[in-house]
């Protein structure tokens, strides 16, 4: 990837998606942080996005993949970008089966035995929303040849994909960012498939946590204003 195009990547995050807290909230992981990265409102402007997807090509140049998703919804305007820029096809993985219709766990392009995939995430931290895509997306038969997040908060994923001898890219990390590292360490295969109910409750409080930052406007701008005036001299 060139230095240009990931410098401007990490600008546009660190100017539109870096929100830094008077009081820490609950991330994805569970853990707890005063900084909070919002990958949909960096991405926000269409001129942004293509800055990031047209990286995200450079990540895996020489790589083919059919199709390019991951879990929604941290993974979906990436998805439809590098599709639109690769003409690739673009899916979507839900956290949970909707209950009717179809009832399918992977919406979008049919993926499958004999698909290549690309798997996007808009921010990493313990890494469970990727290893949740790269699951759904195995069991279908079809095969993951890499993957790539916009913001990685830890040293999770980098190992977890390493692994399974997938290439891996981050196009911003926590050290772009000046921030501290979150995410601890890799959870055991056994604990994944079967966590523990306080575990579930956990993760729900803090995607519901996360969903209330990332959906409050008028708060999210008032952190920002906020972080301004400390800036100042």
């Amino acid at each position: 990837m060139s230095s240009s195009l990931r410098q401007q990547v990490v600008e546009i995050v660190r100017q539109f998606g870096l929100i830094r807290l008077p009081e820490p909230v609950v991330l994805a992981s569970g853990q707890t942080s005063r900084e909070f990265v919002d990958g949909k409102a960096a991405l926000c402007r269409g001129t942004d996005l293509e800055v990031a997807c047209r990286a995200v090509l450079e990540a895996v140049e020489g790589i083919v993949f059919d199709a390019v998703g991951g879990l929604t919804m941290g993974a979906d305007h990436l998805a439809h970008g590098v599709a639109m820029l690769s003409g690739s096809q673009w899916f979507v993985v839900r956290k949970q089966p909707k209950g009717r219709g179809t009832d399918k766990l992977v919406e979008g392009a049919q993926v499958g035995p004999g698909t290549k995939v690309l798997l996007v995430d808009d921010a990493v931290t313990s890494g469970g929303s990727i290893r949740k895509a790269h699951d759904a997306v195995v069991a279908t038969g079809a095969t993951v040849v890499a993957a790539v997040t916009l913001v990685d908060r830890g040293e999770v994923a980098s190992p977890y994909f390493k692994d399974k001898s997938i290439p891996y890219a981050a196009l911003v990390t926590y050290r772009d960012l000046g921030i501290e590292p979150v995410g601890g360490g890799l959870v055991p295969a056994q604990s994944e498939a079967r966590p523990e109910a306080d575990d579930e409750a956990k993760v729900a409080a803090a995607e519901r946590q996360r969903d209330e930052v990332e959906h409050d406007p008028e708060r999210v701008a008032q952190e920002r204003e906020q972080e301004r005036e400390r800036e100042r001299p």
